[in-house]
C-alpha cells in the first residue's frame, strides 16, 4: 500500500469498512476504465505502468506543450513516430534495440540544446510509452461531413497560364494589387524561376536564381523577397531577405546582396515600425525546425539590422500586425505549429519591449498551418479562421481534427469555437465575401488530402448559407494538382475577389493520387464571375 493511503488509514476515524469500500471502489473505477480504454493489440500492458504514464507525461510533456491526449494519434503512430522523435528532448537518444533519431551532433544547434543526461530512466520511459500506446485506438476514425462536397462552382471560371513548366513545384503565389496594372508571381521550386503574369495570364517576364523565395512583401513600391533558401528541415540560418527589382525596361532582377540574412528556413517577412522611430523594421516568421522563431529586424540606419526575438521557439508561420489596444504602439498576431501550437498576441510596451498572451492553444499533433481574421457575425469584432492540417513529420496518417475552424471574438481576445468543417490535410482558408451576397465564404486547400478516396477536398468552397451553415463545392480542375498555395485578390480589376491556386507537385505523397500532379497545370486561376 502506497504511504499516501497508510497515512489515509492511520489518521482517518471513520469506519475502516466504509474507509476500505471507498477505495475498493475507487480502484475498480480506474481498472475498468482503463480496460474500456485499452486497444485491442496491447491489452496485455499494466494498469499501474499506464496509470504512472499519465502521472510523467503531466508532469513532464506540459512544460513544453499542450499534453496530447492519446486519442488523438493511433497506437503505432506514437510508438513508431512521435515518442521516438520526443525521446531525445528527454535526453533518451536509443531504447532497447532502436536508436532514435535526432540533430544531436548538429553544428547548427546550441550546444546545450539536449539534456547531458537523461531525466527519466528506462522504466519511467516505458511508462510514458505504454500510456499513448494502451489508451490510443488502433487507428483513428475517419472524417464525418454533414454534406458531401458538390461538383461545380458557377460563380468561377478556370483559366489555365498560357505557358506551363513539366513538374511545377509552386511555393510562392502572390497577387500584387498595390501597384497598376495589377501582376501575379509566383516562385517554382523545381526550376528555381521567379515568374510574373499580368492580369491576362501573360508571361511577362522571369528570373532564374539560387533562391527559394516563400513570400514577398510589398511595400513603398518596393518587393522584398524572403528567401527559405533550403525549403527540408534543417537548424541551420540560410534564410535571406532579398530585394526583388522591377527595373525601368520591366526586367526582374533579384539582389545578389541580402539586405539581411542569418534566418532559421524564413517563411514570412513584413515590413513594419515596431518602435516608432519612422525607419522601416522587419517582422520575420523563422519557422526553423528544431529551434527558430518569431523574431525582427531592428533598423539601426545605413542599412544596418539587429535581430531580436519576440517568441525563440520554432513553427512560426503567419503573423499580423495591428495596434490592438489603440496606444498608437503595433501589436503582432502570430501562430505558432511545431510543437507549442497556438495563436500568440504580442502586445507592445514601447522601448522594443513586448508582452506575450497565448489566445488559443492546439495540441502539438495538429500541425497548424494558417490564420486570418474575420468578422462573421458582424458585431464589429475580428474572429479567427484557423486551419490545422501538416501531415509531414512523425505521423502521417489522416486525422479527423485537420480542416478548418472559426473561433469567434467574445471580446477582450477571448475566442470561442464555433464552427469546423473537416479536411484531410487542410493548409489554407481564406474568407472572402466572394459571391458578393454580404457575408464570408470561405475558400481552402489541402496539401495532405485524401487523394485515394477524396480527392475533391484538395480544393473546397464554403458557401456561407447564414448562422454558420456553409456548403462545400469544388471543381473538376482541382484534382489536377497538389495545392500547396493559394492567394485571394482581385486579379483583372474587376471589383471582384478571384483565387490563385499554387501546384507543388514534386513532393511525393503517403496516398497515391489518381492524377499525375507533375503534368498538371503550374497554377490555375479561379476568375470570379459573380453578379
Amino acid at each position: 500500500m502506497s504511504k499516501v493511503y497508510k497515512i489515509f488509514f492511520r489518521n482517518n476515524r471513520a469506519d475502516k469498512f466504509t474507509s476500505l469500500f471507498l477505495l475498493t471502489g475507487l480502484l475498480i473505477f480506474i481498472f475498468s476504465c482503463n480496460q474500456l480504454r485499452k486497444n485491442k493489440s496491447h491489452q496485455d500492458i499494466p494498469d499501474a505502468s499506464i496509470e504512472k504514464g499519465r502521472v510523467l507525461v503531466a508532469s513532464y510533456c506540459q512544460s513544453c506543450h499542450l499534453v496530447p491526449d492519446p486519442s488523438l494519434l493511433d497506437s503505432k503512430s506514437w510508438e513508431n513516430g512521435v515518442l521516438p522523435s520526443m525521446g531525445p528532448r528527454l535526453g533518451i537518444f536509443s531504447y532497447g534495440f532502436q536508436q532514435y533519431p535526432s540533430f544531436r551532433r548538429d553544428e547548427h544547434l546550441p550546444a546545450n540544446f539536449y539534456p547531458s543526461k537523461p531525466v527519466l530512466n528506462n522504466l519511467e520511459w516505458q511508462n510514458i510509452i505504454d500510456y499513448y500506446t494502451a489508451l490510443s485506438p488502433d487507428s483513428l476514425p475517419v472524417q464525418q461531413r454533414s454534406e458531401t462536397i458538390k461538383m461545380g462552382l458557377s460563380i468561377f471560371k478556370v483559366q489555365l497560364p498560357t505557358y506551363t513548366y513539366p513538374s511545377p513545384g509552386i511555393c510562392l503565389t502572390k497577387i500584387d494589387t498595390a501597384t497598376s496594372p495589377y501582376q501575379l508571381y509566383l516562385f517554382d521550386l523545381a526550376s528555381q524561376y521567379t515568374f510574373r503574369y499580368n492580369s491576362q495570364l501573360q508571361l511577362t517576364d522571369s528570373v532564374k536564381s539560387d533562391a527559394t523565395i516563400t513570400d514577398i512583401d510589398f511595400h513603398n513600391n518596393t518587393m522584398l523577397a524572403c528567401n527559405i533558401n533550403v525549403i527540408n528541415p534543417t537548424n541551420g540560418k540560410f534564410g535571406k531577405a532579398q530585394y526583388l527589382h522591377s527595373e525601368a525596361n520591366g526586367r526582374l532582377r533579384l539582389d545578389a546582396t541580402a539586405l539581411f540574412d542569418s534566418l532559421a528556413r524564413p517563411v514570412q517577412i513584413t515590413s513594419c515600425d515596431l518602435n516608432n522611430d519612422k525607419r522601416t523594421d522587419y517582422l520575420v516568421c523563422e519557422f526553423g525546425h528544431l529551434t527558430g522563431g518569431l523574431s525582427w529586424m531592428e533598423n539601426t540606419r545605413d542599412n544596418k539590422y539587429t535581430h531580436h526575438f519576440l517568441r525563440a521557439e520554432p513553427g512560426a508561420i503567419k503573423a499580423y500586425i495591428e495596434d490592438v489596444n489603440h496606444d498608437g504602439l503595433p501589436d503582432v498576431w502570430a501562430l505558432f505549429s511545431q510543437g507549442d501550437e497556438g495563436i500568440f498576441l504580442f502586445t507592445n510596451k514601447g522601448n522594443g519591449k513586448f508582452e506575450q498572451q497565448q489566445v488559443l492553444r492546439f495540441p502539438a499533433v495538429y500541425g497548424s498551418t494558417w490564420f486570418e481574421f474575420a468578422d462573421f457575425n458582424k458585431d464589429g469584432l475580428q474572429d479567427i479562421v484557423y486551419t490545422c492540417g501538416d501531415n509531414a513529420d512523425y505521423s502521417m496518417v489522416l486525422k479527423p481534427y485537420h480542416g478548418v475552424y472559426i473561433f469567434l471574438n467574445e471580446g477582450n481576445n477571448h475566442f470561442k469555437q464555433e464552427y469546423f468543417f473537416p479536411v484531410n490535410g487542410c493548409y489554407k482558408a481564406m474568407a472572402r465575401d466572394f459571391d458578393s451576397d454580404g457575408d464570408l465564404d470561405i475558400a481552402t486547400i489541402a496539401f495532405f488530402a485524401d487523394y485515394a478516396s477524396q480527392p475533391d477536398e484538395g480544393f473546397v468552397y464554403l458557401e456561407n448559407e447564414g448562422n454558420f451553415e456553409f456548403k462545400p463545392f469544388t471543381i473538376p480542375e482541382g484534382k489536377t494538382g497538389r495545392w500547396l498555395t493559394m492567394d485571394a485578390g482581385d486579379l483583372d480589376g474587376d471589383g471582384k475577389t478571384d483565387i490563385v491556386l499554387g501546384n507543388f507537385s514534386i513532393r511525393p505523397s503517403v496516398i497515391k493520387p489518381i492524377v499525375d500532379w507533375q503534368k498538371g497545370p503550374p497554377f490555375i486561376v479561379l476568375k470570379n464571375i459573380s453578379k
